[in-house]
């Protein structure tokens, strides 16, 4: 690697999920410029890809109010989750708010029994708010339920071959003969659904959700087989009612499959989630006079690159011929294929995650590692 110094560099990472978000990795990384090249114009711009910080992510950039709801945790809980409605009237909803995987302890995590039940509440109380456009960001969930949780809390009804109604959760998945929609609110036909995901991942199958996402969830082998055969029903039973076909449809796979449920049940439309959150903020308009992006989130792996927000900003910087330096909690070997002009980590897997995640350390971290790679004699006058 060999760069120019930099006189402005766009500072844009995603939040390092359970330790720090965008806006702090942001700070850090800000601090360290200033201090290593005093000269250097850092420009702060957190980013999200639908998963943690994607509403505060668009409410910087768009404005609008903050509001708090008591709803379910994955397990059930009552738990403190924020949503926002911009000035345009639109809520915008994060499975990561009450559904998140940082809601749970290790021991906790379970994706037979977790459910998206509160992420469906905070979008029935953005409703009885009178909104009629909703941005539903996918990422970052603590389940794989296929949206059937969410759904529940909004009057959908997953009857089992007697009829009785099944809790939505990945273990009853395989157990769904029909869905009741006699009970649904009534408002959910004006409601117009968009899902910002943070992957392009398909619900099931070979590269599918359970296979790629559930073991970071707590699935162990037979569990994310057991997940992928009961969303590969629920599949099957969409596609037999609907005509819709999870199984290729790109980003169905999101949050658990619960892009696929908004898309085939609510008639979202799925995008991308880091492309609506950069679009929003002018991130383009920024990297004209940008030298260097610096970028980053909580693990950098091959998984990065199938439309995380570190893969959003360096396509949009690649295209506008800026170097792209990435800095990631954990770096995996297989990111090396991601054509980043560097890739560093904070800490590599001798160190545990209660020692790697501590928010103090991590700042720490990011400013030492920022200042040693604009200090060294990759960049060149």
């Amino acid at each position: 690697m060999s760069l120019k110094p930099p006189r402005r560099i766009l500072i844009a990472p995603d939040s390092y999920k359970g330790c720090l978000s965008a806006a702090e990795v942001a700070g850090a990384m800000a601090r360290a410029v200033r201090r290593a090249l005093p000269h250097c114009e850092a420009v702060e711009l957190p980013v999200a890809d639908g998963g943690e910080g994607f509403p505060d992510a668009l409410l910087a950039s768009c404005g609008g109010k903050r509001f708090l709801r008591t709803v379910s945790d994955p397990l059930g809980r009552p738990v403190e989750a924020a949503y926002c409605i911009l000035t345009d009237g639109t809520a915008v909803i994060g499975t990561a708010a009450a559904s998140g995987l940082p809601l749970l302890s290790k021991d906790e995590r379970d994706p037979l029994i977790t459910s998206s039940f509160g992420t469906g509440e905070l979008i029935r109380d953005a409703i009885g708010d009178g909104c009629r456009n909703i941005l539903v960001g996918l990422g970052g969930s603590a389940t794989h339920d296929a949206g059937t949780g969410l759904l529940s809390a909004l009057g959908f009804r997953f009857l089992d071959v007697d009829g009785r109604a099944l809790k939505g959760c990945g273990a009853n998945l395989d157990r769904i003969r029909r869905i009741d929609r006699s009970a649904v609110l009534p408002a959910l036909k004006e409601v117009r659904f968009t899902a910002a995901c943070d992957v392009q991942t398909v619900i099931c199958g070979p590269g599918g959700a359970a296979e790629v996402f559930a073991p970071q969830k707590g699935a162990d082998p037979g569990t994310v087989h057991q997940l992928d055969e009961g969303t590969a029903r629920f599949a099957a039973l969409i596609l037999a009612e609907s005509g819709i076909d999870l199984r290729t449809l790109p980003g169905s796979g999101a949050a658990g499959g619960i892009g696929g449920a908004l898309a085939a049940l609510l008639g979202a439309r799925l995008v991308s989630g880091v492309d609506l959150v950069l679009d929003a903020a002018g991130f383009d308009a920024l990297l004209q006079n940008a030298d260097l992006v610096l970028t980053g989130e909580g693990r950098i792996d091959a998984q990065s690159g199938a439309g995380k927000a570190v893969w959003g900003v360096l396509q949009r910087a690649r295209r506008a011929g800026v170097p792209v330096i990435a800095i990631g909690g954990r770096v995996t070997a297989d990111a090396g294929a991601l054509p980043f002009a560097g890739c560093f980590a904070l800490a590599d897997e001798n160190v545990p995650d209660q020692v790697a995640m501590q928010p103090e350390r991590a700042r720490n971290r990011i400013a030492d590692l920022v200042g040693q790679i604009l200090l060294s004699e990759s960049f060149t006058g």
